[in-house]
């Protein structure tokens, strides 16, 4: 899919609506990331560069109406920091005040608007309130691939009334995922894992006929294993999933796709204490829990991953917050890196909890590509269409 680009906006003199993703992790009032405000960066710069007036348009959290403790305002040092440079800020959202302080903007400089959310009409996506966000600017770009599978309103409603493109960030995200399962290098390996096989159906079926190797971890494999008749003691598994398991197994080899799932694992009791050892599939008890892969699961993953050009992850393999669990994630998240360190394949991971193992492991700058993005990356994955590109489309 080919996007409207930023650039090809003429922005001189203009007021620039940017709608970024900020919503940041925060505790205590302190921002724990920054890699969402940094990301808005390389686009910022251009229309400033390019004599633009830039009005950045973010969410944060998830108000009921209009809430002081989710206000954006607390952006506006980091955002200075990052942007050497004043931020002002528009504490009245869409109100005519608002307008104004747009209208008196100079040339390259910034002002942050209220938490959208704080308007009912954003996530209803109305088009009174999609009409009045566009009298803030001239022209809109949408900077955020992590947004754009909601059709809100400062999303897709917004590019119905203003000439609109795709920022730097969104257009890199796009051509990552297209370059990883529209047009890869082969073989494709993909890396599946997650608690329950519902909540990645749509994603497990549209990989199929895409991928060379699918290969799975956590609770979806554990279903897989079930429905092969491996004891999994009492590990997490979706039981009314077993079906669906065996019909994607079946229907795998007709659609040239191997389904790798895990030969031994780690367990215990619990996830604290419970004497964690490594088992072979058809020696765990039935109080004993599968929470990773094990050490032959790791190699046997790692000679697939060897052969592979293109290698897409979503989901760690274990639970990585937990020692010794994260073992084999982070095993495999540095295999990939050095891969890709190689030049031997093309690697994009997204998700918060696969970002978070990758970072973790020490790997999160080894990869070609990390996305800020969940629930989009997903959707994107999963072959559905998202509101905030389509909308862009040349």
């Amino acid at each position: 899919m080919t996007l409207k680009s930023y650039h090809t906006l003429d922005v001189q003199g203009k007021r620039v609506l940017i709608r970024v993703d900020f919503n940041v992790p925060v505790k205590n009032g302190k921002i724990l990331d920054n890699t969402r405000l940094r990301a808005a960066l390389a686009t910022v710069k251009d229309v400033q560069a390019r004599g633009g007036k830039v009005i950045l348009l973010t969410h944060f959290g998830r108000p009921k109406g209009r809430d002081p403790l989710l206000s954006t305002a607390f952006l506006q040092p980091t955002l200075e920091e990052i942007f050497e440079g004043p931020v002002l800020f528009a504490p009245d959202g869409v109100a005519p005040s608002s307008v104004a302080t747009t209208q008196h903007l100079q040339d390259g400089e910034i002002l942050l608007v209220e938490n959208l959310r704080f308007h009912a009409g954003e996530e209803k996506n109305d088009p009174t309130f999609a009409k009045e966000l566009a009298l803030l600017g001239d022209v809109y770009i949408n900077d955020s691939f992590s947004i754009s599978h909601r059709a809100h309103a400062s999303v897709e409603g917004i590019t119905k009334h203003l000439p609109s493109a795709a920022g730097a960030c969104l257009l890199q995200e796009v051509e990552a995922v297209a370059r990883a399962l529209t047009h890869p290098k082969l073989p494709v390996a993909a890396l599946v894992a997650g608690s329950k096989i519902s909540t990645k159906l749509a994603l497990l079926e549209n990989l199929l006929p895409k991928v060379d190797f699918l290969i799975l971890g956590g609770g979806i494999a554990n279903t897989f294993l079930r429905a092969q008749g491996y004891p999994i003691g009492s590990s997490l598994v979706e039981e009314d999933m077993i079906h669906t398991a065996q019909q994607i197994l079946e229907k795998a080899p007709l659609q040239d796709c191997r389904i790798v799932l895990p030969r031994d694992a780690v367990v215990a009791e619990t996830l604290e204490g419970g004497n964690p050892h490594i088992s072979p599939l058809d020696s765990i008890t039935p109080t004993e829990k599968i929470f990773d892969i094990g050490p032959q699961t790791v190699t046997l993953i790692q000679e697939i991953l060897d052969t592979c050009q293109t290698i897409v992850w979503n989901g760690p393999m274990g639970v990585f917050e937990v020692a010794p669990f994260h073992e084999g994630t982070a095993k495999l998240a540095q295999h990939v890196g050095s891969l890709t360190q190689k030049g031997q394949v093309f690697s994009i991971a997204g998700g918060g909890e696969t970002v978070a193992a990758i970072t973790s492991a020490g790997a999160a700058n080894l990869f070609s590509y990390l996305s800020l993005a969940g629930g989009a990356f997903l959707e994107y994955l999963e072959g559905k269409t998202l509101p905030g590109v389509s909308a862009l489309k040349a």
